[in-house]
């Protein structure tokens, strides 16, 4: 079965829409890698969170769900 024939909105090529392509169907593979190589030099860092951190946020999750879900509603 063959792969769709798309053109690329950026660049006007024509390329074959294959499965498991990265970026938009309407971006051909060379214009997709050119956009995400100016996302990764323009994002800044994010910071690592520590354990502790991620578990307080996970527990707050957890109490705002209970909270939720299990509230009377008087």
């Amino acid at each position: 079965m063959p792969f769709p024939i798309r053109t690329c909105v950026v660049c006007s090529e024509e390329f074959e829409l294959k499965p498991g392509k990265p970026g938009f169907a309407n971006h051909c593979p060379t214009c997709t890698a050119e956009e995400e190589e100016a996302k990764a030099e323009n994002a800044p860092g994010l910071p690592a969170l520590d354990p502790k951190s991620t578990a307080e946020v996970n527990a707050a999750r957890r109490e705002a769900m209970r909270n939720l879900l299990y509230r009377k509603d008087s």
